[in-house]
């Protein structure tokens, strides 16, 4: 089986085409969340704004997941979110 790491919104943009070719999604909670907000998690400056739960993350979530699961296809998360927030 090969999963695809989904990290950028063009994965999301464009789950249901990337899952005719891959087996499912392992979702990269740090790199979507970062290039979703266009904040950078380690600049001083804005990562206090930096929050995997930020409603246009948490879109991009559901449109992963849902893809996956409607095609029936492996889907998980890795990434700091998931340790963070349980709730995620």
């Amino acid at each position: 089986k090969v999963n695809m790491m989904a990290e950028l919104p063009s994965n999301v943009f464009l789950a249901d085409e990337f899952l005719e070719y891959f087996d499912g999604f392992s979702i990269g909670s740090n790199d979507l969340t970062q290039l979703t907000l266009g904040l950078d998690r380690d600049s001083g400056l804005v990562a206090q704004y930096f929050d995997e739960r930020n409603p246009a993350v948490m879109k991009g979530l559901e449109i992963l997941i849902k893809a996956a699961k409607a095609k029936g296809k492996y889907v998980g998360i890795c990434g700091q979110g998931p340790s963070d927030h349980p709730d995620l």
